[in-house]
Order: C-alpha cells, then sequence, then structure tokens
C-alpha cells in the first residue's frame, strides 16, 4: 500500500495502471468507514499477490486529486487500468463483494491443484420417495427447524400429496402472515383443497363462464386453483397474469400474490458454485417472475 500525493501520482497511479490494475482508495482520517475498508483492502492486496496494487488517497490533504476524480464521498474507491479509470464504488463494502469487484478486472492468479475430495452422497431426485423420506426424517429430528419442515411441506405440494402438506404445515400456520414463504405454502395449500371440493366436471364449468365473459375473475382464478392443484404450475399462473393484465387490484391483489406464492413452491433449491459465482436461475421461474414485474409495473 502507498499513500500518493499530486507530487507522485503520475508515476505510482498513471504509469503502474499501464502494468496491472491500480486501485486508488480514497479516504480521510476523520472517516469511520474508511477505518473498516482500510484494512480489508490491504489484506486483499497481499491475498491477491502482485495482482492489483492499492494505493491511497487522504481527499482533505489532496483535494486537487478527489476534484479530478469527482469524489463527492468516502471511502471511494477507483481502479485504473492503462491510464484511465475503469470501474469503481463507494463504502466500505464487505470482503466477499470487494473481493467480486476485483475478480472482474484482475488478472486470474495461478492454478492451485486441489486435493481431491470424497464424493458427496448424491442427493435424492426431487419429489422421489427417496426425497421426501429424507426430509420427513429431518422434520421429525428437529420439529422446530422452520427450514426443514418449509422443504418438507413445499416437495410434498410438489409432489401432489395435499393432505399430508396440510398436516406437516400445520405447526407454520401462525407464522405465515408474517412469512412470506410460509404465506406461499398456504395459498398453495388453499388452492388444492378448494379443487378437491370441486365437482369434476369444474373445469369446463370454468371455462364456459369465462368464454361468456372475460372478466370473469372468479372463474378465473378458480380455473387457476384446479390447474396448480393439478400442479399444471404454468398454466395456472397464465391464468393468474390473464387477472393482472386486466385488473391488477382483484380481490386484494389475489392474482399476483398467488402467482408469487407459485414461483415459491416450484423454485428448485439453488446449484452449488464455485466461490464468487452466481448461481442460475430455474429458467421457468426466471421467466415467470420477469412476465409478473412487467405486468405489474405496466
Amino acid at each position: 500500500m502507498i499513500d500518493v500525493t499530486l507530487e507522485n501520482f503520475e508515476a505510482e497511479v498513471i504509469a503502474a495502471s499501464m502494468e496491472i490494475p491500480v486501485l486508488v482508495d480514497f479516504w480521510a482520517p476523520w472517516c469511520g468507514p474508511c477505518k473498516v475498508i482500510g484494512p480489508l483492502l490491504e489484506k486483499l492486496e497481499a491475498d491477491y499477490a502482485g495482482r492489483f496494487k492499492l494505493v491511497k488517497i487522504d481527499s482533505d490533504q489532496e483535494q486537487q486529486l478527489a476534484a479530478a476524480f469527482g469524489i463527492r464521498s468516502i471511502p471511494t474507491c477507483i481502479l485504473l487500468m492503462n491510464g484511465q479509470p475503469v470501474d469503481g464504488f463507494m463504502g466500505a463494502l464487505p470482503e466477499g463483494k470487494l473481493r467480486e469487484f476485483l475478480d472482474k478486472h484482475v488478472p486470474p492468479g495461478p492454478a492451485v491443484e486441489e486435493e481431491p475430495e470424497l464424493a458427496a452422497e448424491p442427493e435424492p431426485e426431487a419429489g422421489s420417495d427417496a426425497q421426501l423420506e429424507k426430509l420427513q426424517h429431518a422434520v421429525a429430528t428437529d420439529p422446530a427447524n422452520d427450514d426443514a419442515r418449509f422443504d418438507y411441506v413445499k416437495a410434498l405440494l410438489l409432489a401432489g400429496r395435499a393432505d399430508d402438506a396440510q398436516r406437516a404445515f400445520a405447526p407454520l400456520a401462525d407464522k405465515a402472515a408474517g412469512v412470506r414463504r410460509f404465506e406461499s405454502l398456504q395459498r398453495v395449500i388453499e388452492a388444492m383443497t378448494f379443487a378437491a371440493g370441486q365437482p369434476s366436471q369444474a373445469l369446463a364449468d370454468f371455462d364456459a363462464r369465462i368464454a361468456a365473459n372475460r372478466r370473469d375473475f372468479d372463474a378465473r382464478f378458480g380455473r387457476a386453483q384446479l390447474l396448480a392443484a393439478r400442479r399444471q404450475w404454468t398454466a395456472a399462473m397464465d391464468e393468474l397474469l390473464e387477472i393482472l393484465m386486466r385488473d391488477k387490484s382483484w380481490n386484494d391483489e389475489l392474482a399476483r400474490k398467488t402467482t408469487i406464492a407459485i414461483l415459491d413452491v416450484i423454485e428448485p433449491p439453488k446449484p452449488k458454485v464455485a466461490d464468487g459465482q452466481i448461481p442460475p436461475d430455474d429458467p421457468t421461474v426466471a421467466t415467470y417472475r420477469r412476465r409478473l414485474s412487467s405486468v405489474v409495473l405496466s
């Protein structure tokens, strides 16, 4: 780490950035967040072993340099490459975010040969009896573990076992009003309960009502519930979006809330990825989240 002034700026920053990325940390002695991020940046400079250079500029003492970079608040960090600013950020970011920022620009480090790991036991296939048995065991072992219970109820719904899901959900019922993911389970359970009480020709009846009046939102919502109960998730959301396109606020935004509930239930667990990478979204869930946002914001 080097303290830079107007006198050595050209050599320590501009010229140096022609060889490696140079991260300029604008700070001041009185700045509390600066005292947090400063040691992190110095640690990262050591960890990255020469793949970038860290310099510090006291914005109070070097006001001309601060003005040249348009510094309005501190800490502010600017990354220079080939003599030009290419990126930057403000505020005391946590170490993980700092690494994400640096990894976008600094050259990769030498490959490290990792020791072979013992093969992990494969996860049971989603919706399989083995998965349900594993989740049921987790709940039985720790009944107060809401995360395990959420996963178990969700798996039961995806397997179409509505009655079992309702029983397993009971300990979460009182929390549903304040926790979105629990409320989502409750809404899908309610849809399946509704469908169980309908006559066999209910879907045809709803279709006839919608054909007669495309703004019969009760019929459209009933149809969506039947489709969800049959685990025809995308068809159910298509019907809910039809309601939203015509009346976003119908029945206290019930169509929007139910669409979110279905998305929460059908979204698979994020796959494991390497550190610093963002796991990909499920294509179906991502598509319907975009469609929902587009309709709601239009």
